[in-house]
């Protein structure tokens, strides 16, 4: 319920968002919008520094990167928002930046790791709640900045951490600290990138990256086991 709870949360900020939209000039979402970037870039920061072992976190990186650009997730994960904008009509020009945004700000942290985990072994479901009220509040923060991809970015969310309460429950007893810390770090890598195209520095492609996060898990596991 922690995931389904979030999900509407997520949906619920983002629409008064939208309404919030309408009222406010564009200067100030230009503004706005800044301000949003340097709390990314904050978030990222605080979430990298949870890094242990930097050089599996850079060869995931790299092994990510090189992945993403072979599979062009980027490219796809624009096609796929062309087609909903199409198929939903949505005049929104920011619905793939905003959508993108907004997922890796609501998936990428250590709080939907752990509160998956904990959901998934049945322990509580405390956490997710937690998080849903600062994702609602997020949400209803970013969707006046980026429009309704924000509200799409729920389903990520659901299937994000409902896959992970799922594996948990079915095939795991619980997934080691080391595993979260450097999840949640590569993720911290990921945001501050993201900053960086809120904030116009340099365009990066991150969805490209995200493979990064797989790899991550599979490079400390074959570590802990040769060393």
């Amino acid at each position: 319920m922690g995931t389904v709870i979030n999900t509407v949360a997520v949906i619920m900020g983002g629409c008064f968002g939208l309404l919030l939209k309408k009222s406010m000039p564009d200067r100030f979402v230009n503004v706005y919008f800044q301000a949003i970037g340097l709390f990314t870039l904050i978030l990222g920061i605080q979430m990298a520094l949870l890094m242990t072992n930097p050089f599996i976190v850079v060869l995931s990186l790299v092994a990510g990167a090189l992945t993403g650009e072979a599979l062009r997730l980027e490219e796809r994960t624009a096609a796929l928002s062309g087609k909903i904008k199409a198929r939903m009509k949505i005049g929104n020009e920011r619905f793939t930046e905003g959508f993108i945004t907004a997922t890796l700000m609501f998936c990428m942290g250590s709080m939907s790791v752990i509160g998956a985990i904990e959901e998934g072994l049945g322990r509580t479901s405390d956490l997710l709640l937690t998080k849903s009220l600062m994702d609602g509040c997020s949400a209803l923060l970013l969707a006046p900045a980026f429009g309704v991809g924000v509200v799409f970015a729920a389903l990520p969310v659901l299937v994000y951490q409902g896959g992970i309460s799922l594996i948990v429950y079915f095939f795991a007893s619980d997934i080691p600290q080391p595993y979260v810390d450097a999840i949640t770090a590569v993720g911290g890598v990921l945001l501050m990138g993201l900053a960086f195209n809120l904030l116009k520095i340099k365009q990066l492609k991150i969805m490209n990256l995200l493979p990064a996060l797989a790899f991550v898990c599979l490079f400390l596991y074959v570590s802990n086991k040769l060393f």
